[in-house]
């Protein structure tokens, strides 16, 4: 049975139960209805539970100036509680709108109330919107608020924004500890992705590291010609991993160009080159591996080969022919050549499958190991 305006007056309690009973079966006009008598009765301690309860019931009706202007009651009241959850309410309400100033003023209201069970997300908050309006300094102090509440859900998420600032400026020392203490409070099992995306930005952090000890060594007079032409190896193949391509071609320059460990930086950079003679093609693999564009050589010289050795044995297998036994032979070496490396097969079976494609019913039949056998 609903109660009437006289026993909304007399027991405001009351009329909040049914009032929220109506708004979970959707009777948002009877909810609302209920929620404004209780506010009728003036500054009673159910006030604020009744502006919060009116906000959120003229936000489903798509009501959302109401709704604002119901949760700013709720805050006046000071309620430690129900004030404190309308000023989030209200904050996301701006955030959804797209009005940064009013909901970082709502935020910052949320902060004023002390409620502990609110601050993480509003110091994150307050942090994302420094941060997205440039001012990152700002948004590290309030980073650090967030990470010192130890909160499980909110705190790993303003470590892993904090330390990607303090890697842009350098500290990436400060920023492993910030991760370190991060995962220390993240469940593996309960939340993988999180876990993951905070060791891997570890991980960068670690790397910034070592690019900026593998950096503080520098060529002198004296420089050891091991662990100096060691270093500038470490750092020019670690700085691509950061997606500093060209600094790391200028720190091969550097390094082959310096008069006393040139030729020690040659072979640091050559030390996984093929063993024997010096082959036409290894400056060409040298400046690949300087410029980071090895894969595009592999490419470009498997491609080469992959059409030469296609020519060449599509007329191999076809026979003879009346072609001389001499020149059919040297067909048959230049076809067998990929044999012994360990791509040789893939080769010739992707040259096999090319001729049936061009071929149909024409193509001639293959022995399995053609054409190392007559």
């Amino acid at each position: 049975m609903s109660t009437t305006p006289d026993e909304a007056t007399a027991d405001p309690s009351t009329s909040l139960e049914e009032a929220r009973n109506h708004a979970e079966r959707g009777d948002l006009d009877r909810a609302a209805e209920l929620f404004r008598r209780v506010l009728e009765t003036g500054d009673t301690p159910a006030r604020a539970q009744a502006a919060l309860g009116l906000a959120v019931v003229l936000e489903g009706r798509g009501d959302d100036d109401g709704a604002r202007e119901a949760d700013r009651l709720a805050i006046a009241t000071g309620d430690p509680e129900y004030g404190a959850r309308a000023a989030y309410h209200l904050a996301l309400s701006w955030q959804r709108a797209g009005d940064r100033d009013q909901a970082r003023d709502a935020w910052r209201t949320l902060v004023d109330f002390g409620n502990r069970a609110y601050l993480p997300p509003a110091y994150l908050a307050l942090a994302q919107l420094a941060d997205e309006e440039g001012d990152a300094r700002q948004a590290s102090e309030w980073w650090e608020q967030v990470i010192a509440t130890g909160d499980e859900e909110y705190a790993p998420v303003a470590a892993h924004d904090l330390a990607l600032r303090l890697i842009d400026w350098g500290e990436p020392a400060r920023a492993q500890r910030v991760l370190a203490g991060a995962l220390d409070l993240v469940d593996r099992g309960r939340d993988p992705q999180a876990h993951a995306r905070l060791a891997v930005s570890l991980g960068i952090a670690h790397l910034e590291q070592a690019i900026h000890a593998f950096g503080s060594v520098t060529p002198g007079e004296d420089a050891d010609p091991e662990v100096v032409p060691l270093a500038i190896e470490l750092l020019a193949r670690t700085l691509p991993l950061r997606g500093r391509d060209d600094a790391a071609q200028e720190i091969w320059r550097r390094g082959l160009d310096d008069p006393a460990l040139g030729e020690h930086v040659r072979a640091r950079l050559r030390r996984t080159f093929a063993a024997g003679e010096d082959a036409w093609w290894e400056d060409e693999v040298e400046a690949a591996v300087r410029a980071g564009s090895l894969p595009l050589l592999t490419g470009e010289a498997f491609g080469a080969l992959d059409h030469m050795h296609a020519v060449i044995a599509a007329r191999y297998a076809k026979g003879p022919g009346g072609m001389p036994a001499e020149v059919y032979d040297v067909l048959g070496e230049a076809v067998q050549v990929p044999g012994d490396y360990a791509w040789g097969r893939a080769l010739r079976d992707s040259f096999a499958e090319r001729l049936r494609q061009a071929m149909g019913s024409d193509v001639p039949v293959l022995p399995p190991d053609w054409p190392d056998t007559d």
